[in-house]
């Protein structure tokens, strides 16, 4: 099943996001991140979080939704995104999109890539998008459908990855190992419609950016 969670971070194109929502099964918001969700026409099954980052107005104007609303404490031992996530995973998705996982909040913005991890741990495969970037993890594989104007970057977060494979790029890699702090993997492009990359251990970050 796939998942969307909606974060409170920075989202600035809502006309971007739509088409993800064709396949989601189910929306689940983090705090301010309902106010992302209205602004898109998007009415989410679930509201999670202390709510100390959204107005009054519009707390209520979901609460005459059908959207479940969780109310947490403000003093709690995990962010509002994270809580979102855990329930997205809770109530069956397998796939979760994360949506407003970025802002100006350099240490939110990192624990949400590093949730990827947790996500993967458990089997469970994420991607955090933003209009410029989409971020996934692996452990093993992932294909990649070519955008006009995007590079491929791949940057480990484990101490090495290695067996790194790649198909459809212009710089290829064969059974390559990359050691995190290395830049090499940073800047490919395709020279194909899609493309694959594969690693036989580790975990690799994939992010596709815009230029």
């Amino acid at each position: 099943m796939t998942g969307i969670v909606i974060c409170n971070g920075s989202i600035t194109d809502y006309e971007y996001y739509k088409d993800y929502f064709d396949d989601a099964q189910l929306v689940v918001c983090a705090d301010g991140g309902a106010v992302h969700a209205k602004k898109m026409g998007v009415k989410p099954d679930i509201l999670v979080g202390d709510f100390d980052s959204i107005q009054d107005d519009v707390l209520k104007w979901f609460e005459n939704t059908e959207a479940e609303i969780l109310h947490y404490p403000v003093e709690k031992d995990m962010t509002d995104s994270e809580i979102a996530i855990n329930i997205a995973v809770e109530r069956g998705c397998t796939y979760i999109r994360i949506l407003g996982g970025f802002g100006t909040r350099l240490d939110h913005s990192l624990a949400n890539v590093y949730l990827l991890k947790k996500l993967l741990d458990k089997g469970i495969k994420a991607s955090i998008i933003n209009e410029s970037n989409e971020i996934t993890l692996i452990k093993d594989e992932i294909k990649l459908q070519k955008r006009e104007g995007y590079n491929v970057s791949l940057i480990p977060i484990t101490e090495k990855v290695k067996g790194v494979t790649t198909k459809g790029l212009y710089y290829p890699l064969h059974e390559a190992t990359i050691e995190m702090g290395s830049t090499w993997g940073v800047s490919n492009e395709f020279v194909d419609e899609t493309a694959e990359v594969t690693i036989k251990s580790g975990m690799l970050l994939v992010i596709l950016s815009g230029k």
